[in-house]
């Protein structure tokens, strides 16, 4: 059925694919077809065997009769010197014949001479034609002298033709010698028979096979309709309306699978509802704890200022103790912050406070900002802005804090050749890419670097203060103006994260500017050089609309019409997550 198919327009084939009531009606009629067709094909070979052999056996004895009655008629008109003459005999005996013959006539009689060079006499009946005897017929009359008979196609002088049962027999005539005598019995009469059986059947199959079409289409609409409604319930349900149902009419399977799919559906709700309430129990909780550890952290923090400033008074255990103190209290009151910004988020109270912004002024003032965490990692931070200004309606403080986090990551786990952010956008969409040269990522880690509390190594010590929480509530400010941030990486080899933004607030993300990876560019690993006038790589270098750089050290380059399609990949060494 499969390779049917193929010879079909490909709409055909779609339909056939997602139908399945009409795959089931077709299958369902093309299975009648054979049947009814096999079932009257055997039938009607049946009724034409019967009837071709009852002719026969009826023809084979009005044969075998007429030939014993002219061999009788034959023999009484030898009566030696007064004996008639051989057309005489001829006409008499075929005469004789013709008369059981009836009227009209059920057979026609030829009597043909075996040695037609002594121009012996010859007869028929009905203006039937000497061709109408088979030569192979005659054959076997004259060399086996016993009664023999075919079907063949019966002649007329008039050129009429009729299909017929010829039988023929040796006779001898006094006075002239060898005849064959031949019986032809035309088959109308069988031939209008089989034809009123036949045009039966097509008329019996053709009204059985659409009656058995109307049952399958009913038999399959009892199952396939209850099916689709379940199929939309399913739907629905997934949509989030949790109140879908399927009716229960009768007691039947397809309630059955209704009663079930309705307990699953009931289980579901009740899941969802007690998960819901848990989340709200859990973010109730963050917040709260949240909020009420702020008075006493303050009362601890100024407590802990007074030490910190009182230090040099201290002994030394006593100051360092102070110092360290205060660092983990800088860190606690980060870790409130972030606590509570998730909360906000997790509550959807979190609100964008839109302008429009430079965000390559953003970035550069945030690379300012790091420039001392990068030079206590002894490694350099690069930056190429492809477009100044670069214009972008967003919330300043919250893509600041977007790329703060990415910068204080790429910082971290990175090495001496640096960092390098690039910044790009066309009409429709910003992108901002950073990329160190450090540990990567393991395969699997790019899906869940945005977890909460993650970390790709847990030996590893956060030098720069982490919580845990930066790439999460980075990735859901960069959700919150419906962007994008995505992460790759390779052992040994980097990482790379990429923001996109929409230029206008509310606008869709569909493709980014600026590649994830070096695979997608061709770029090596190191820090080499270029000619390419079109990239700027120092933290105080710039580059116009136009693509022209200032002075300084140069990096890559990156098509302008880079346009990836969005996908999510794990393959083993490489991947890409954080999509919307």
């Amino acid at each position: 059925m499969g390779r049917v198919l193929l010879f079909f327009p490909r709409a055909v084939r779609r339909l056939w694919r997602r139908s399945l009531f009409i795959r089931v009606a077709s299958l369902t009629l093309v299975l009648s077809i054979t049947v009814v067709g096999a079932l009257g094909f055997l039938l009607l070979s049946r009724v034409t065997t019967g009837l071709l052999e009852a002719k026969e056996r009826s023809a084979v004895g009005e044969a075998s009769a007429g030939l014993g009655e002219a061999q009788r008629l034959l023999d009484a008109a030898d009566t030696g010197p007064s004996t008639p003459s051989p057309s005489r005999l001829v006409d008499t005996v075929v005469t004789s014949l013709a008369t059981r013959a009836g009227s009209p006539a059920t057979f026609d009689v030829l009597l043909l001479s075996t040695l037609p060079d002594i121009g012996a006499p010859e007869r028929g009946t009905n203006l039937v034609a000497v061709s109408s005897i088979p030569p192979e017929l005659r054959d076997a009359v004259t060399q086996t002298q016993r009664q023999s008979w075919t079907f063949t196609e019966i002649r007329f002088l008039d050129g009429r033709t009729s299909p017929g049962f010829v039988v023929g027999a040796p006779l001898s005539i006094p006075t002239v010698g060898p005849y064959e005598l031949y019986y032809l019995f035309p088959l109308s009469q069988e031939q209008q028979t089989l034809d009123l059986v036949s045009s039966s059947i097509l008329t019996a199959g053709l009204v059985l096979v659409g009656l058995l079409g109307v049952v399958a289409w009913i038999v399959t609409r009892q199952v396939v309709v209850p099916v689709r409604a379940a199929a939309q319930t399913a739907e629905r349900l997934s949509s989030g309306n949790l109140d879908e149902r399927l009716p229960i009419r009768r007691d039947d399977d397809l309630d059955q699978l209704a009663r079930s799919f309705n307990a699953m559906a009931e289980s579901i709700d009740a899941q969802i509802t007690q998960l819901e309430e848990l989340s709200r129990v859990q973010q109730r909780f963050v917040s709260d704890v949240s909020h009420e550890l702020r008075t006493p952290l303050t009362t601890i923090r100024m407590a802990a200022d007074v030490l910190f400033e009182s230090r040099q008074s201290l002994t030394a255990e006593t100051a360092r103790s102070a110092e360290l103190l205060q660092n983990q209290l800088d860190r606690f009151e980060a870790l409130l912050g972030d606590l509570l910004e998730i909360s906000r988020f997790d509550a959807g109270a979190a609100k964008l406070d839109s302008d429009s912004v430079d965000v390559a002024t953003l970035v550069q003032r945030v690379i300012d900002g790091t420039e001392p965490l990068a030079q206590s990692h002894n490694l350099r931070v690069r930056f190429a802005s492809y477009e100044r200004p670069c214009n972008v309606v967003c919330d300043a403080r919250r893509i600041e804090r977007i790329v703060r986090n990415l910068l204080d990551n790429a910082i971290e786990h990175g090495n001496e050749k640096g960092v390098l952010v690039e910044l790009s956008g066309d009409a429709d969409v910003v992108s901002l890419t950073v990329r160190d040269f450090g540990v990567g990522l393991r395969p699997g880690e790019a899906g869940l670097v945005f977890n909460r509390f993650w970390r790709a190594d847990p030996a590893r010590a956060r030098t720069t203060g982490g919580t845990g929480l930066g790439l999460a509530i980075a990735l859901e400010d960069a959700h919150l103006h419906g962007g994008w941030l995505e992460a790759w990486g390779e052992p040994g080899i980097g990482a790379c994260f990429r923001l996109t933004l929409p230029r206008e607030a509310g606008g869709a993300v569909t493709h980014a500017v600026l590649p994830l990876s070096d695979e997608m560019t061709g770029n090596d690993d190191t820090a080499g050089t270029t000619d390419d006038p079109n990239v700027c790589s120092s933290p105080h270098e710039w580059s116009d609309s136009a693509g022209r750089a200032g002075v300084g050290e140069q990096r890559r380059s990156v098509h302008p019409s880079y346009r990836p399609a969005p996908t999510t990949r794990h393959d083993g060494h490489r991947g890409c997550a954080g999509f919307p």
